[in-house]
Formats: C-alpha cells, sequence, structure tokens
C-alpha cells in the first residue's frame, strides 16, 4: 500500500486542480458574447472588431491600427442591442401605431395648424366682386404661404379663367375649384413610396440628411417605428459622430422598438467608418433596412459636405443606397428651398421630410420645393410625439387646408 501512494497522491492532486478550472474556464466561454460578421482584410475602410459586442470578454492585444484611405485612423463601432445585454438601461420596448391610424390623427392636426391659407382663400374667392384687387390679395396670400412665385402665377392665371367663364360665385363650387387646381400642384402622379425592399441578400440602405437642428436623429427614430409598424427588420447607423449624445439618442430611440444601433464609442469618429460598418451588420444579419443617420452640415461648409459626398460612396462598397432623404424644417420656408437644392447637388436626393408642418400655416413649401428639385416630399411631421410622422398623400394635405 506504502509503494502505490507516491503514484495516486500526485493523480489526485491533478484532479483536484482540474476540477477548480473547469468552473472557471466554462464561466469564462459563456460570459463572452460577441457579434462579429465576416471581414475582408484587405479593405481600407473597415475598422479593426467593428460591430462587436462584448461583455468580460478576456484580455486581448490590441489590434494594429488600420486607417481609412484618407488616412484617417479608423475606431471600433459597437452594435448595441435592445436590451441590457451591453450594460445598457434597460428601455421597454413599445408598439408603434399602425400607419393608417396615424394618418388620420395627422390629418386632424393639420387641418387645425394650416386652416389659415384655406379659408383666406376661401373667403377672397367667395366675395360678391373678384376684381383685380382680390386677384392680388389671393396672389399675396399664396406667396405669404411660400407657395413660391411660378406655382403661384400658374395657380392664380387657372383660377382667373376658370372663375370667369364658370362666372361663379357659390362658395363650393370655388372650393371644389380651387381643390382641383392645388392638387395638380402639389401632384398627386409623384412616387412618394419609400424603396425599403431587400435586394437578393443585402438590405435596402436608407440616408437621411440635412442641416444642424431641422430634426433628423428624431426623424430617423420616427421613420424606424413606421417601419416596423409594417413588420420591417431595421438596423440604424449612427454615422452622426459630431453632435454630443447623438449615438445614444439613436440608440434609445431603436431600443424603444427592439431595433439594434450600430456606433461608436468616440466623439469625431469617421462618420463614414460607421456607416460601412452599419451596413456590413445589416447584411449580416439579413435586416430589411439600414438607416444612417448623418451630422447636420451647414450648406456653405464646403468640407462637410465633401464628407457628406464620401459617406454615400464608402457606404456603396458594400449595398446600393436606396434612398437620401431631405429633412427640412417647414417653418424655414425659403430658405429651406435654398438647402435642398445645395443638398442635391451633393447627393442624390431621392425625398423630402417635412417636419413641423403644425407650427405654419406655410403649407405651400410643399409645392415650391417638388417644383424646384423634381423631388417629392414623402414624409410629414406634424409635433412632437414619437409617432407623429407620416407618410405624405397629396390629396390628404389639400383636404386638410381647404377644411
Amino acid at each position: 500500500m506504502n509503494d502505490i501512494l507516491p503514484i495516486i497522491l500526485p493523480i489526485l492532486a491533478v484532479l483536484v486542480v482540474l476540477g477548480a478550472l473547469i468552473p472557471v474556464l466554462m464561466k469564462t466561454r459563456k460570459s463572452s458574447k460577441t457579434y462579429t460578421g465576416p471581414r475582408d482584410a484587405n479593405d481600407p475602410v473597415q475598422a479593426p472588431g467593428a460591430g462587436t459586442l462584448v461583455e468580460d470578454r478576456p484580455a486581448q492585444a490590441p489590434a494594429p491600427a488600420r486607417t481609412s484611405p484618407d488616412g484617417v485612423e479608423l475606431e471600433e463601432p459597437t452594435l448595441e442591442v435592445p436590451d441590457d445585454a451591453a450594460g445598457l438601461e434597460t428601455v421597454p420596448v413599445e408598439t408603434p401605431l399602425p400607419v393608417a391610424g396615424r394618418l388620420m390623427r395627422l390629418r386632424e392636426r393639420l387641418v387645425k395648424s394650416n386652416n389659415i391659407l384655406g379659408k383666406g382663400l376661401l373667403a377672397l374667392l367667395s366675395a360678391d366682386k373678384i376684381d383685380e384687387n382680390v386677384w392680388d390679395e389671393v396672389e399675396e396670400t399664396l406667396l405669404l404661404a411660400d407657395l413660391g412665385t411660378e406655382p403661384t402665377m400658374q395657380l392664380v392665371d387657372s383660377l382667373r379663367e376658370r372663375v370667369k367663364v364658370m362666372g361663379t360665385r357659390d362658395p363650393e363650387h370655388v372650393k371644389a375649384l380651387l381643390r382641383e387646381e392645388l392638387i395638380k400642384l402639389v401632384d398627386p402622379t409623384m412616387d412618394r413610396s419609400l424603396n425599403v425592399e431587400r435586394h437578393g441578400d443585402k438590405p435596402a440602405v436608407m440616408m437621411v440628411v440635412g442641416v444642424n437642428g431641422v430634426g433628423k436623429t428624431t426623424t430617423v427614430g420616427k421613420l424606424a417605428r413606421v417601419l416596423v409598424a409594417e413588420d420591417k427588420d431595421v438596423l440604424l447607423g449612427a454615422a452622426d459622430t459630431f453632435r454630443a449624445a447623438a449615438a445614444e439618442q439613436l440608440a434609445t430611440w431603436g431600443q424603444r422598438v427592439g431595433v439594434p444601433t450600430v456606433k461608436s464609442d468616440i466623439d469625431g469618429a469617421d462618420p463614414a467608418s460607421v456607416a460601412y460598418e452599419a451596413v456590413k451588420a445589416g447584411i449580416d444579419q439579413e435586416v430589411d433596412v439600414v438607416m444612417i443617420d448623418t451630422a447636420g452640415r451647414l450648406q456653405n461648409k464646403v468640407g462637410l459636405m465633401d464628407e457628406l459626398s464620401k459617406v454615400k460612396r464608402v457606404i456603396e462598397k458594400l449595398a446600393e443606397v436606396d434612398e437620401v432623404l431631405l429633412v427640412l424644417d417647414a417653418t424655414t420656408g425659403q430658405n429651406g428651398l435654398n438647402q435642398a437644392r445645395v443638398f442635391s447637388e451633393v447627393v442624390n436626393i431621392t425625398g423630402i421630410v417635412l417636419t413641423k408642418l403644425d407650427g405654419t400655416a406655410k403649407g405651400g413649401i410643399v409645392v415650391a420645393i417638388q417644383k424646384s428639385l423634381g423631388v417629392p416630399v414623402k414624409l410629414i411631421g406634424l409635433g412632437e410625439g414619437a409617432d407623429d410622422l407620416a407618410p405624405f398623400d397629396a390629396e390628404g394635405f389639400v383636404d386638410a387646408l381647404l377644411n
């Protein structure tokens, strides 16, 4: 027996050590939670380890620094999922309102906010005597509503001719004529649908652009709610890396409807890199739509506008950009029209989102923008609520103006 003990004791010691190490090793393996999609080591725009969500990851040697084609060192964006897996405060997931009910509510709000334009025109055109002074007032009313000079002249000339031929003074008849002419100007034939359908193995990609303060990040969050309500699988990219807390704001919007957000934890990070990694994550996860929020660009800052163009070019290394939505503040009037022209020269604008339409009686800006750019207004925002964004409907808009 004494001869066997020297052999057995070392074996028992080894078993005890292994028994203590196995739970530690298993815990370490379970706590490592990562998302890493396939990488192309030769692609110069990819950030190292981008799109990774990690908990309690064992210490690793830092990856070598990577740079963009412009010599900018690329950082490591992260993928924030809509739960507390990344140590985020849990935000209850909400169920967005269906689009149909939302349109009804927004139409009611538009009636209250913009009826000064319609009622003013109807009062003028229903006068006992419609002379040159009346037509001058009609013209002034339309110009003050930001309809624009050319559309105003077109509407006044057409109405003047029709009223003269028919000799009508009946308010309902005049209202019907005015409705027909306004609908022609708003143009119901324009395609206002959003291109949000997948292309084979790639998601639809949408960029949202505009100047500072128009509500781009909020618009992205609200539009994500619209798409989720239509059963779309969405991923957000926080490429606004210059405004403090913009990425966190977007991630919170995403959490509220169960949508993940790719963002960088470094202020002033390369927006093109973050946008690229967001699209790559969208491809890897097979989502339907990737929405990219961009920094507010001042249209007179050439460098920033060039950077916006670069973001689009970098995204197109992976997938086609299907929508570029320009967000405009409806209260800015003709200044908004100038912004639209500049952005359309830098990136191919496919649609307009008009925000703050509830705070102005200048609904004519819809016509002015479309006439100037040939680009449709696709969405309108009429309030601060999470569901106060809806698809634009030409006839519904005009009916709201005239009621």
